[in-house]
């Protein structure tokens, strides 16, 4: 039945989105002090370039023009002596050297054909094929980390992803690119607000938000670059995700998606495309590393594709569809340093049907182990509820200080 308290609940609801931020009730009771972020690299990034086994005697020669290396202009960022790290990465390898950054190659979701919408619903229902589930594997976390009962998770876009649809509550922020409302209308909202409780509550809380998240956006022409879906400056959506997780009653759980993989033409190996790409998400990490603060010590972030990409290059100097491919573990409540690979080499009989990488570790088997070791989700939850039909793909262990 429609209200004059339910309407007032929806004008409320629209009033909050003139600043593109639909967060309309306040946190509060948040049960634990950790965050946990997944950023999504839709478009399959390359594995071999982002983390390059340039140790590998069959490297240089399968990658051809795309192989780097660790002399010249534009070296790689050395790791163990074998892996490195694209040399626009600059960031992450100091995340690394500081052991808050652990790397995984050879690494796929249970999904190892090659269509992108059919490996993205993979990657975020959690399911064992395409299409099995309706929902995300982190909505149905929330529950089992105690994180299910108010807007303890965001989605930094216009709305949820798949990740992290699904029965719990969560919501959505994106910078603001619409003017901002006159202070005569701001003090009318508040009056009409002002004698209910509740409304004006939700009213006071989501300003609040809305100021400590839009305090990161310094120019406006980038917001609308990123509205408007330009590939270019992250650094304002991770800002605004660090932001709203610092705030000791905000949101515990994040989700960013960050698109623009996809590169079937002119790759580029040191400089080009992906490495402007790259380039791009290093800063914004850095962002999301500052602007958490203190929270940074408390929190893990796992940033992982859909798939990998072909080892040998293509005919348009970029590379195609692939499988196996890698993955990251990062903040400072990781126990990183390391590269963990069951590397089986490039030669073409070790290849998935003589082209790609192959899936030697199961991506379910990284999100286990974080939400496991820092989220405190139990292992039957895990293996029924998160991730059903999962019981023989074991978590990961000893991922976190």
């Amino acid at each position: 039945m429609t209200t004059r308290r339910s309407i007032l609940k929806t004008m409320a609801a629209g009033a909050i989105s003139i600043w593109g931020a639909p967060l309309t009730c306040a946190f509060a009771n948040v049960p634990t002090d950790r965050r946990f972020v997944v950023v999504i690299l839709r478009g399959a990034l390359d594995g071999l370039a982002a983390v390059p086994p340039y140790g590998d005697p069959d490297y240089a020669g399968v990658r051809g023009q795309l192989a780097l290396n660790k002399t010249g202009a534009n070296p790689l960022h050395d790791l163990d002596g074998f892996f490195g790290l694209h040399p626009a990465l600059t960031n992450m390898k100091s995340y690394y050297d500081a052991k808050q950054l652990t790397v995984f190659h050879n690494i796929c979701s249970p999904y190892h054909d090659r269509s992108h919408f059919d490996g993205q619903n993979v990657l975020e229902t959690g399911g064992t094929a395409p299409h099995v589930l309706d929902d995300g594997w982190l909505n149905r976390a929330l529950k089992p980390m105690g994180l299910a009962g108010g807007e303890q998770a965001v989605a930094v876009e216009q709305t949820p992803p798949l990740m992290l649809t699904g029965s719990a509550k969560v919501t959505s922020w994106m910078p603001d690119v619409l003017p901002e409302p006159e202070a005569e209308f701001l003090a009318k909202v508040k009056a009409l607000y002002a004698g209910d409780t509740a409304l004006a509550a939700s009213l006071k809380s989501a300003l609040a938000l809305q100021a400590e998240a839009q305090a990161a956006m310094d120019d406006p022409a980038e917001q609308k670059m990123m509205k408007s879906g330009t590939y270019g400056n992250l650094s304002p959506l991770f800002q605004g995700a660090g932001k709203l997780l610092a705030l000791p009653d905000g949101p515990r759980v994040a989700v960013l998606d960050v698109s623009g993989w996809d590169t079937h033409f002119a790759e580029g190996a040191g400089d080009g495309q992906l490495a402007r790409r790259l380039r791009a998400l290093d800063t914004a990490l850095d962002s999301l590393k500052t602007s958490l603060g203190p929270a940074w010590t408390k929190t893990a972030i796992v940033m992982a594709t859909e798939f990998g990409r072909t080892v040998h290059v293509n005919g348009s100097s970029g590379t195609d569809h692939g499988t196996g491919g890698a993955a990251f573990l990062l903040g400072g409540a990781v126990a990183g340093g390391s590269v963990k690979a069951d590397w089986v080499g490039l030669k073409t009989p070790a290849l998935r049907d003589g082209r790609d990488q192959p899936a030697r570790t199961d991506l379910r088997a990284l999100f286990k182990g974080v939400l496991a070791e820092h989220m405190g989700v139990p292992q039957s939850a895990l293996d029924e509820v998160v991730f059903p039909e999962s019981g023989e793909t074991r978590a990961l262990s000893q991922l976190m200080v």
